[in-house]
């Protein structure tokens, strides 16, 4: 079947053999990076081998599916015998607009291998135009995708392309939707075409066309990924762990069954998380060890601060000042649809202004049913979140909200944990941060227990956090103004500095 469908048909010559050409080839790939071993397309090099960065353009299809070569090989063409299926849409746009590339491949025993391909200025002089930047933007998107579904392509709602570098301009949205419609989920794939149509109408106000266009934005901004995780190394994990966390064995073997879990299923688990315990016993770097070990982003959401549920599901659009929720605002800044959302002091959500509890909006979030907001009016897939929720008192959670995690209890840390983690893990991350080598800054054991002496009694690791802070930076000053070697801490220095 024939991908491309470009205007204006070469004219048949009569009385000549038609030339018989070979059916060129879509595969279907889920490659993230392109290599000559894994190209974008192959070209036909059976009768001359390509250079390595030759320019040209992708030609008029109904003769045959090619690449017309310009500048020293200018006269040339070279047959497209396969393409990733991912750049169907995106290779017809840059023939329909007769755009200038430089393609670059490697000759290989099966074809031209191309796995790079630069816009140039309409001179062919190498310079790159300005919009190279969208091309690129898009080859990174397409590859970042696990590639288009089989369906009818849809038609109507492309008219003219522009290039453009910002993707939150009319034009670029119009380019995106019909170079990568096809990757985007179903619903989301229909709700941009109508949204689409509606920033272009001229029968509406300009406030809808400018929601609408804010809204297409902000949607297109963000990578929808399916649901499907690379099994992950428990090994690694584990190190992960032990490097950014002390103790908390029961915290680690619940991670690590999370991690077994989604190698078998290669999806996430139902539950996310829930971290109860004294403030600053480390639920957050919890969070960020997750995120790391599942090579998620991670965002935060801060419940504390949050008294109204419009302010999680945003406002509807016949309101001039309508605006996103607090939630998708979390996917844009994310950028993907996979992440770890991170859900602080989920005790401390209050009932709101009367009209309801922002609570308990999270849990459409949490049931993986799919997440709608009031502005954006589309539901967006929540498959691929992992809540960790962080609370000190989980009696003041309601019941349907707390049912919806594995609830761990994080208890403080003793007196002899606190000087082993101020030992082991504190003074060692201060001291780099700082700048300092571990030779010119040493701290003895009756200096570090006269440190948790005295915080004893306050919960966390905070103020020893911030108490080696102290002390590092007062063993800088010594060895910068002072111009001394080394510096020692005794007990008796830590009390008569701290």
């Amino acid at each position: 079947m024939p991908v491309f469908d470009f205007n204006s048909p070469a004219p048949k010559e009569e009385n000549k053999e038609e030339k018989k050409v070979p059916e060129m080839e879509v595969f279907s790939s889920s490659v993230h990076e392109t290599s000559p071993e894994k190209p974008i397309v192959l070209l036909d090099n059976s009768q001359q081998q390509w250079p390595a960065r030759p320019i040209g353009r992708f030609s008029n299809p109904s003769r045959d599916h090619t690449f017309e070569f310009t500048g020293e090989l200018v006269g040339n063409e070279a047959q497209i015998l396969r393409m990733d299926a991912r750049f169907t849409s995106l290779f017809k746009w840059l023939g329909e607009n007769h755009i200038n590339v430089k393609i670059t491949g490697q000759n290989r025993p099966e074809g031209y291998a191309v796995y790079e391909i630069r816009e140039i200025n309409s001179g062919g002089a190498g310079q790159l135009s300005a919009s190279d930047g969208f091309l690129q933007m898009m080859i990174k998107r397409l590859l970042a995708s696990e590639g288009p579904k089989e369906r009818e392509p849809d038609a109507g709602f492309v008219d003219q392309y522009a290039d453009s570098m910002r993707v939150t301009s009319l034009q670029s949205i119009v380019d995106f939707l019909h170079c990568a419609g096809s990757t985007l989920p179903d619903n989301i794939r229909l709700w941009a075409i109508r949204n689409l149509n509606v920033a272009k109408s001229s029968d509406l106000t300009p406030e809808e066309r400018r929601h609408a266009q804010r809204a297409l934005a902000m949607m297109l901004n963000i990578q929808w990924k399916s649901d499907y995780f690379e099994a992950i190394d428990p090994k690694e994990a584990r190190r992960i762990l032990d490097e950014e966390l002390y103790g908390m064995e029961k915290v680690k073997q619940r991670i690590i069954e999370t991690v077994i879990q989604i190698n078998r299923t290669h999806t996430l688990p139902a539950y996310g998380l829930l971290l109860v315990g004294p403030a600053g016993t480390g639920k957050s770097l919890i969070a960020n060890a997750v995120a790391k070990i599942l090579k998620l982003p991670w965002t935060i959401l801060d419940m504390s601060s949050i008294n109204d549920p419009g302010q999680l599901t945003g406002s509807p659009r016949i309101y001039s000042n309508a605006k996103p929720g607090i939630i998708m605002e979390a996917f844009s800044a994310a950028g993907s649809s996979n992440l770890v959302f991170v859900i602080n002091e989920l005790d401390k959500a209050a009932a709101g202004n009367g009209q309801g509890n922002p609570a308990d909006v999270l849990l459409t979030l949490l049931d993986n049913l799919g997440f709608m907001d009031n502005y954006i009016e589309c539901t967006v897939p929540t498959t691929g979140v992992y809540p960790i929720a962080t609370a000190n008192d989980k009696d003041a959670i309601s019941s349907p909200l707390i049912s919806r995690f594995a609830v761990i209890d994080i208890p403080d840390y003793t007196d002899r944990e606190k000087r082993e983690i101020l030992e082991e893990f504190v003074f060692p991350k201060v001291l780099k941060r700082i700048g300092l080598r571990p030779e010119e800054c040493t701290i003895t054991k009756e200096a570090l227990e006269a440190i948790v002496d005295r915080y004893h009694g306050l919960t966390g690791i905070r103020n020893l956090e911030q108490a080696a802070e102290h002390v590092a930076a007062n063993a800088l000053y010594q060895i910068e103004v002072d111009h001394v070697d080394h510096v020692t801490f005794d007990a008796a220095s830590i009390e008569k500095l701290i």
